[in-house]
């Protein structure tokens, strides 16, 4: 049992029958309290019949809000199911637009061509029944002329001409002379001279009782005022000859009791079916006024019942066409014929229509539930020339953008890790562990414009009385700047420490690496001179690296028994050297940059560092900022490098770099940021 109702509400779960809303719960509520009414009713109807009338009122208001609900409740079911496609909603929409439209204007048609029906049915009837009291009227008045001729002449010979008109017509003829009843034609009754009926009129009469076509004419003779009435009674006969070809004619007189209209009299039968529409039968009805004979005034009108088939119009209705009939009939077949394939084609063109946006909307669909799982290269297939094409194109750029996008962020992904990598490699290149000379205390910082620097500085210690200090400046930004800052300083310490073949310098710069010989003695690295330096990393640089690829650099001994400082400058901005009286020297002396000419010496200098000197080596990216008030320019390094020249010279790379970053403000930094200071002790 468990198991059946588990997967009863599991299936209507499924269908989305499982009411959860406030108004589900609601319209049960409503539902169960409808029911639990119609329980106690008939335990109430079983006791006592009062008790159970009592709750009909309730019964049905709950029933009614119940049907209400539900409708409600279906409605919002189809909204969300049925019409959650695309082609169900535009099916619908065809459907409102399109087919329910033309379903009521066909059933409006069929509607108007019944009621047509029946009034044409109708009017057939009392068109025949007006041309009979005209052809009554007709016949009275020339009945009225021959007699009053005949009284003109002082002849009485009147039965005669009467019997013949009721021999022909089923007339009765009636003739009164100044109040005198003077010819009868009838052999039963004779009615009273018409007083309160106007002279020279044809009505439909009711006398005595009875329904008659009467037509009363009224001519003055020599003799006296002559009156005369012809008269036919309404009867089978004479409705069989009204209407005996359309159908069942049947007509009642109406009376004011609880019986209604009574049938008086009926002739003619309902045609049997011959066509298709004659499962309709027409019934149809008209008023027929009558006045009564004795006092002229208007009686309840009497009412004429006609039952037919479509047929038997139609052919009355084209019989009197002629061969002509057949053509409108044929012409009203092809408008028929043609209006249907209008239809058809509507059909067509509508259903191909749905289906191509259907057919566009389920695959932009489908191509989004790729992108939803990360499958870029899902392409919508496109067959036409339309918008919906056009949304497809565009929907496979997007995607082809989209695919191309994530590869190009996971190749900056792979780029980003490696220069993570080489940043981290990089750091390892600058000096971590400072080794201070007893008489000179150094300092070094530098920061990026971007990931990796092409800024090089370092600090090598070459004994317990020498210390190689290194600044440069690689051309370019990013990678290959910092792949080319890690070649010279590789080759700077190889140099340095390792040391060189022992020949002449000339031969060392001017040559190969293949002149070199392998037997060679090598001059120690403490011995080797900047300036040698510099002509051994140019030569090198210059055959290991592209054309357009150099470096600035400065390479400076420093002999802590001397104390003196000796350098030589490869084109690097020149270092200072501030004194503690204030004055200043430039460290120009060496020669070009590294890397772009071959052959080149570069020439020493020496500089004596006296206790309090500081030395300052930067780069391009210290000095050349630029603000709306121009360069931070080397006049203000050297103004700040003065001012806290008492403080340690991490507190003034920290003032000045500072200073560097408020000239610059929000704006990115443009270059790398190197600092090197040092201070004779």
């Amino acid at each position: 049992m468990q198991t059946r109702l588990l997967r009863a509400r599991l299936w209507l779960e499924h269908n989305g029958l499982l009411p959860r809303g406030k108004l589900s719960f609601f319209a049960l509520y409503v539902l169960g309290l409808d029911l639990l009414l119609l329980v106690i009713q008939a335990v109430a109807r079983a006791l006592h019949s009062g008790y159970a009338a009592s709750l009909t009122g309730w019964i049905i208001f709950l029933t009614i809000l119940t049907l209400a609900l539900l409708v409600l409740l279906a409605a919002r079911w189809a909204s969300a199911h049925l019409l959650w496609k695309m082609r169900s909603r535009l099916v619908m929409t065809y459907a409102f637009i399109g087919v329910i439209p033309l379903f009521l204007l066909v059933l409006l048609a069929g509607l108007a061509f019944y009621l047509f029906s029946m009034q044409f049915a109708a009017y057939i009837f009392t068109a025949r029944l007006d041309s009979d009291l005209r052809s009554l009227e007709v016949s009275n008045a020339r009945v009225a002329n021959q007699i009053a001729m005949n009284v003109n002449v002082g002849r009485t010979d009147y039965l005669s001409l009467a019997d013949g008109l009721r021999a022909r017509a089923n007339h009765d003829v009636f003739a009164w002379l100044n109040g005198q009843l003077i010819l009868s034609s009838s052999r039963t009754d004779t009615p009273a001279l018409p007083s309160g009926v106007q002279q020279d009129v044809t009505r439909i009469i009711e006398d005595r009782g009875r329904i008659y076509l009467r037509s009363v004419t009224s001519i003055p003779t020599s003799k006296g005022t002559l009156t005369v009435t012809c008269s036919r009674p309404v009867d089978e006969r004479l409705l069989a000859g009204l209407g005996g070809d359309l159908g069942e004619i049947t007509w009642f007189r109406s009376e004011t009791d609880t019986r209604g209209s009574i049938p008086v009299y009926s002739a003619g039968n309902i045609p049997p079916p011959r066509r298709a529409l004659d499962f309709l039968r027409v019934d149809s009805g008209t008023d027929i006024s009558v006045v009564d004979w004795k006092t002229g005034g208007d009686l309840d009108p009497a009412k004429v019942s006609v039952r037919t088939r479509l047929s038997k119009l139609y052919d009355l209705t084209f019989s009197s066409l002629g061969s002509f009939g057949s053509t409108i009939e044929f012409i009203l077949f092809v408008l028929l014929l043609v209006f249907v394939l209008f239809e058809a084609a509507a059909w067509w063109v509508g259903s191909r229509l749905s289906g191509t946006i259907t057919r566009a909307v389920g695959q932009l669909y489908l191509a989004t539930t790729h992108v939803n799982r990360g499958d870029f290269s899902h392409r919508i297939p496109v067959t036409s020339d339309d918008q919906l094409a056009a949304l497809a194109n565009s929907f496979n750029s997007m995607t082809a953008s989209i695919e191309k996008l994530v590869l190009e962020q996971k190749e900056k992904q792979r780029l980003q890790n490696e220069i993570t990598i080489a940043q981290e490699v990089q750091a390892q290149l600058f000096p971590r562990h400072i080794a201070q000379l007893p008489s000179l205390e150094v300092h070094g910082f530098c920061r990026p414009a971007r990931s990796v620097s092409g800024d090089y500085y370092d600090f090598l210690s070459l004994g317990p009385e020498r210390l190689l200090l290194a600044v440069g400046d690689v051309s370019g930004k990013g990678i290959s700047a910092a792949l080319l800052m890690a070649t010279i300083h590789s080759a700077v310490r190889a140099y340095s420490i390792e040391g060189i073949p022992a020949l002449r310098e000339a031969q060392a710069v001017g040559a190969g690496p293949s002149l070199v010989s392998k037997a060679a003695p090598t001059l120690p690295g403490a011995e080797v001179c900047p300036s040698t330096l510099l002509s051994l990393l140019n030569h090198q640089l210059f055959h290991s690296t592209p054309l357009e690829k150099y470096a600035t650099l400065f390479l400076a001994m420093y002999d802590a028994i001397e104390r003196q400082l000796i350098f030589s400058n490869a084109g690097h901005l020149p270092p200072l050297v501030l004194a503690e009286n204030g004055a200043i020297r430039r460290l120009e002396e060496g020669g070009t940059v590294v890397g772009l000419f071959d052959h080149i010496s570069y020439d020493e200098d020496s500089v004596q560092l006296r206790a309090g000197d500081i030395f300052i080596a930067y780069s391009d990216g210290v000095t050349e900022p630029e603000n709306v008030y121009g360069e931070f320019g080397e006049q203000r390094l050297i103004d700040l490098v003065q001012e806290n020249r008492d403080l340690s010279l991490e507190r003034i790379t920290e003032i000045v770099t500072a200073a560097v970053d408020d000239w610059i403000g929000g704006a990115e930094q443009p270059d790398d940021v190197t600092l090197v200071l040092a201070r004779a002790r």
